[in-house]
C-alpha cells in the first residue's frame, strides 16, 4: 500500500498477502493501518471489489473511495 502525506511525500505503508482479495481482508488491512498508528485517510482508490465502500466505511468512515481510473476504463 502507498501513502501520500499532505506534503506530497510517497511512502510504502507495507505490504500484505492474503489467500484471496475480498472485503474481509482489505477491512483486516485498514484495521491493521489503525492500529499501526494511521489517524485517517483522506482518498482511497480502488477497484470495484464487492464490499469494498462498506470495510472502508467501517474503519474510516471519513474517506471518500474512489473508483481506479484505469478499472473504470477496462469494465
Amino acid at each position: 500500500m502507498l501513502g501520500v502525506d499532505s506534503e506530497g511525500k510517497k511512502d510504502i505503508l507495507r505490504i500484505w498477502i492474503g489467500e484471496n482479495e475480498s472485503a474481509k481482508f482489505w477491512l483486516g488491512v485498514l484495521n491493521d493501518l489503525k492500529n499501526r498508528g494511521v489517524k485517517d485517510i483522506l482518498i482511497i482508490c480502488s477497484d470495484g471489489l464487492s464490499g469494498i465502500k462498506e470495510a472502508i466505511s467501517a474503519a474510516y468512515p471519513k474517506t471518500v473511495q474512489q473508483r481506479c481510473i484505469v478499472h473504470m476504463i477496462r469494465n
